[in-house]
């Protein structure tokens, strides 16, 4: 399935960081705007583990969709985790609209302003978003041809820009390389790269992007990942 990844942010330094991550990924566009302005089949937004969208981008996204997309939010959190959705897991809800279709929320924190800059949360966040896509694809083939991230967790959860970048780099490169069937299988193999995240990754530091083993590097890959290609055209 091809899909075009988009990374925007309104702040220049996370812009700046991201082109500096993601050089030898060209297949990847880097904006500096506003995730309102992107004509892209999913917006993905940070949130918090109960889907309150009071602040940060949440809060302009339902500004912009209204009060019904948070209401879809917190119903689909209710039916899947009970009011209360994980660090590393996501949900895709329909906004409605011909752009974007979807909305991917994915938590970056528990609560809302939690400082997260000693976890390894940006990169569960990152890695589940586009599992979330990944699943909606199978549920429903081509429903999303392109995905819009902004910088995860590098606002409210005060997670410095380089930090975010790199963190995110590895839940792309993830994304890239492999399909997973849930959301459980897809931390094991994140696990092998950054390490044991424990139960909500809350004590292990940050891991610069260069210490991350990359595809061919003789580190040890989950059996049988399935190649995931990344369409180089416009965004739709």
């Amino acid at each position: 399935m091809l899909v075009k990844v988009v990374l925007v942010d309104v702040n220049p330094q996370m812009v700046a960081a991201w082109r500096t991550t993601f050089e030898e990924n060209p297949e990847v566009e880097i904006v500096q705007g506003s995730m309102l302005e992107q004509p892209v089949s999913a917006w993905v937004s940070p949130t918090n583990s109960g889907g309150s969208m009071d602040g940060g981008l949440d809060a302009v996204i339902k500004k912009h969709l209204g009060q019904s997309i948070e209401t879809a939010v917190q119903k689909e959190i209710a039916r899947l985790y009970h009011g209360k959705m994980p660090v590393g897991h996501a949900t895709c809800v329909p906004t409605g609209r011909p752009q974007p279709r979807y909305l991917i929320s994915t938590p970056t924190m528990t609560q809302s302003s939690e400082d997260i800059s000693d976890t390894m949360n940006v990169a569960l966040a990152c890695a589940a978003a586009f599992q979330a896509v990944h699943i909606q694809n199978a549920r429903e083939p081509g429903g999303i041809r392109s995905v819009a991230l902004p910088g995860l967790g590098a606002n409210t959860g005060k997670v410095p820009v380089e930090i975010c970048a790199d963190l995110m780099w590895t839940g792309y490169n993830l994304f890239r390389e492999q399909e997973f069937h849930d959301f459980d299988e897809m931390r094991l193999a994140l696990e092998e790269q950054l390490g044991d995240l424990g139960p909500t990754s809350s004590q292990v530091k940050p891991m610069k992007k260069s210490a991350a083993p990359k595809k061919g590097n003789g580190s040890a890959a989950p059996p049988a990942p399935k190649q995931t290609d990344v369409d180089f055209d416009d965004a739709e």
